[in-house]
């Protein structure tokens, strides 16, 4: 009994010393460019995945900062935009979408990194709501990928509010991510982090189907000018459905 005892024991080791492994295998170190709602939300969210968070600012002394460095946690830093990419294996632009294409110019050479991009560009119309994404004839993220051609954008968490980033449960039920990139183990990288979220990863393919995940956010807008907000999910058919 005794020897079955230290057996088990010994299995029981094995495993978690296979898991804190597996674990530091898939660590990454993400740059979070900005600190306003979305990257604030985003950066506890992944540290607590184990991923390494340094926090890119233009202002990384400020108490604001500091108090949500101490808030994220488990080794997280801040310092210069600039400066947070160096060693990063993501980049988040957690930024206006409208300053994202300079933002991203500004950072210098992204080649290999994947950038992961929330970002809306929106034009409001005549007051009753929003009229399109901005980029007539294509997308923010492929104005982002134009100016870092080497890195690997993704598009993804453009299509909810930052509220059910941190708290998805408090949608009422399952919530879609729409992801969309054109190298395959990227997307793959981001839906992993959705996934640890608790939120629901959909693979859109390329990223020129960005433009209909930005378009997604104008009806996603629209739906709360006008009193009915709601959140994207999109329900898998059975296995069994017939294609079409």
């Amino acid at each position: 009994m005794q020897r079955l005892r230290s057996s088990i024991a010994a299995a029981a080791a094995a495993l978690s010393l296979a898991a804190a492994i597996a674990a530091t295998a898939h660590a990454e170190t993400i740059a979070v460019i900005g600190t306003g709602n979305v990257g604030s939300a985003l950066g506890p969210e992944f540290a607590a995945l184990g991923h390494t968070i340094v926090y890119g600012s233009r202002t990384p002394n400020e108490q604001d900062v500091k108090d949500l460095v101490a808030r994220t946690g488990h080794g997280a830093t801040a310092t210069t935009q600039a400066e947070a990419v160096k060693g990063a294996d993501i980049v988040v632009l957690a930024v206006p979408g409208a300053l994202a294409v300079d933002i991203t110019k500004s950072l210098g050479d992204l080649s290999g990194k994947i950038i992961l991009d929330p970002t809306n560009v929106v034009n409001r119309n005549t007051g009753d709501g929003y009229a399109n994404h901005g980029v007539p004839g294509g997308s923010n993220a492929e104005l982002i990928q134009a100016a870092a051609p080497n890195a690997k954008v993704v598009k993804a968490f453009n299509t909810l509010n930052w509220t059910k980033m941190v708290d998805p449960q408090s949608s009422g039920g399952p919530v879609s991510i729409p992801i969309v990139g054109d190298d395959a183990e990227a997307r793959a990288k981001i839906a992993e982090l959705v996934k640890g979220m608790g939120l629901e990863p959909v693979d859109l393919g390329p990223l020129r189907f960005a433009n209909t995940l930005e378009e997604m956010l104008v009806i996603w807008a629209n739906a709360r000018t006008h009193g009915a907000p709601y959140n994207y999910y999109l329900r898998p058919e059975p296995a069994s459905a017939p294609a079409r």
